[in-house]
């Protein structure tokens, strides 16, 4: 499919590149090493005009020829002549697991056995070729590694690949395989096959009538027209048999009445809001979920070895270390609920569709930190399925001002085939649809709506944030929340307070000067506060009589009001 495509590696999100078909839902786990292809990435960064030929995606190669094919009549193998990689968390026996840091090989043993899913995929004809770069320890969403290197997007070299299954995504999407664990493929018969081989007694197929689902409430956060996104797919099932009308819902609104232990772990917020809040409370558990998982399994090993990191591995392994383990029940609880919630609308021949992510493709900048806004806008789908267990197809629906754009369609736990064969049934009729929308004129987006409510809730983590007396952290809220809506004066005045408290007494001064410019005529209850804070900033700038002017000015307000 001559389209692009926005990926989620682990249940995070990123983006990829053209003809790139996901699935996410089956968990493998495992690991594999060979020859460094480093020494080949170190020169390309020093001229860094040149792609390098595997575009940074493998972190060593070498070729393990697949089993022989049986004589007739046996049937041909599945995936003969097709070749493929894993990532470097699959085990190869003789070989020494990487899984993307140096430290975790130094101190483990080479495999004893190759990994299952690599030993089916060779008994059914594959050939396999190499490992492939992944975020360290699996836990990154940007899909840079500090010692390997970042692989390049080969659909936009400007932005990040994404996902901790970067290196595989790239190498299938740059042409170099036909397919990689972590689950991509260009083709979707591919993924179809894949799936034949590494999940033989699912059942799932095409028999009954099918029912998709819209997620309404989520795609309003996106700022790519419907004409582009949701009308591609519905235009799609038009032309097909065997699909109900689609149906619109609020996912939002559903998971807050279907799953009740949520609530335990939603934010305060506005009622007109409560949709999102179930969303980004699902994103909290599953973050919880993720670090006392991690934990359980590696706490003994970061404390012992304690491995050399890149910056945002480092702070998510420590939170995962210093976690707490005081709700865990409650945490289990809210999984099954979502998955028995989501059984219940999508029974076995439902189909939920909804954006991979919310977010904006990330630039590439090595010095550039994930903030917390846009951890929570990449995160605000994508803990539906990694929380319940759902399976997942992400698909490329080509681009959007020169970003990728692509949606995901979901099914019910346990019904990764019904969901494999769907998409390769509806193949051909979306590639078809992709083409006529990329002629379109569109209008552009001015998503207010979605902007201002998303706003509001960075705010909210904002105040707690500031209440929690993480003073940074609140500036980086504010801020975000600053970049959705710049027209609420309350968003400058709150983070005028946190520069205070930073002893930033120019930037709060200067908040203060725009919460007032933004809110002169509205209410004076906010004045109060910009004044008074304004005050506090400039005497602390040793600025008395401008200081003691703010104050007056204040005072004249109020008398001609």
């Amino acid at each position: 499919m001559d389209s692009s495509a926005r990926s989620g590696g682990g249940g995070t999100g990123g983006y990829t590149s053209t003809r790139v078909w996901i699935v996410a839902g089956v968990a493998i786990a495992g690991a594999i090493v060979f020859v460094e292809a480093a020494r080949r990435r170190r020169r390309w960064l020093r001229d860094r005009s040149e792609v390098p030929p595997d575009f940074g995606a493998f972190c060593y190669r070498f070729e393990i020829a697949p089993a022989p094919q049986p004589p007739p009549p046996a049937a041909r193998q599945l995936l003969s002549g097709l070749t493929f990689a894993a990532s470097d968390n699959f085990e190869i026996e003789g070989y020494v697991a990487g899984f993307g840091n140096p430290d975790w090989k130094r101190t483990h043993k080479a495999a004893t056995r190759t990994a299952v899913p690599v030993t089916m995929l060779q008994k059914q004809g594959g050939t396999y070729v190499g490992s492939t770069v992944m975020d360290e320890l699996g836990f990154g969403v940007s899909g840079g590694n500090l010692h390997n290197g970042t692989p390049i997007n080969p659909a936009s070299p400007s932005l990040f690949p994404g996902g901790s299954c970067s290196g595989s995504a790239v190498a299938v999407s740059a042409q170099l395989v036909d397919f990689a664990l972590g689950w991509f493929a260009r083709d979707p018969s591919v993924l179809h096959r894949v799936g034949d081989v590494l999940l033989p007694a699912a059942t799932g197929g095409l028999t009954q009538t099918r029912q998709l689902f819209f997620a309404d409430d989520c795609f309003q956060l996106l700022k790519v027209p419907n004409e582009k996104t949701v009308n591609v797919i519905e235009n799609a099932i038009q032309t097909l048999p065997g699909y109900q009308p689609p149906k619109h819902i609020n996912i939002g609104e559903y998971i807050s009445s279907h799953v009740p232990s949520l609530k335990d772990f939603c934010e305060p917020t506005v009622e007109m809001l409560e949709g999102m809040s179930a969303l980004k409370a699902l994103s909290t558990v599953m973050l919880l979920l993720q670090r006392y998982e991690f934990k359980t399994n590696h706490e003994d090993w970061v404390n012992t070895v304690k491995p050399k990191l890149g910056p945002d591995t480092s702070t998510r392994v420590l939170q995962a270390v210093n976690s707490k383990s005081d709700n865990i029940k409650s945490l289990y609880i809210v999984r099954n609920e979502l998955r028995a919630a989501l059984k219940t609308l999508l029974k076995d021949t439902g189909i939920l569709v909804l954006p991979t992510t919310a977010g904006y493709p990330l630039k590439r900048n090595a010095r550039q930190r994930l903030s917390p806004g846009f951890e929570d806008r990449m995160s605000a789908f994508v803990g539906i399925a990694t929380l319940s267990g759902c399976c997942q197809a992400v698909i490329p629906l080509g681009s959007h001002n020169d970003d990728p754009i692509s949606l995901s369609l979901l099914a019910a736990h346990g019904s990764d085939k019904f969901l494999l064969r769907n998409v390769l049934y509806m193949f051909s009729s979306i590639k078809e649809q992709v083409v006529l929308a990329s002629k379109l004129v569109t209008a552009p987006i001015i998503n207010r709506d979605a902007d201002f409510g998303a706003a509001e809730l960075l705010k909210e983590k904002g105040n707690s944030a500031f209440k929690g007396r993480k003073w940074s952290k609140a500036v980086e809220f504010y801020s975000d929340a600053i970049k959705l809506n710049g027209t609420n004066a309350t968003y400058y005045s709150n983070r005028a307070a946190a520069y205070l408290e930073l002893s930033r007494y120019k930037q709060a001064e200067a908040d203060c000067e725009q919460a007032l410019l933004l809110d002169k005529k509205i209410i004076y209850v906010l004045n109060v506060k910009a004044y008074l804070r304004r005050g506090i900033a400039r005497e602390a700038a040793l600025n008395h009589q401008e200081a003691l002017q703010g104050v007056t000015i204040f005072y004249l307000d109020i008398t001609f009001y």
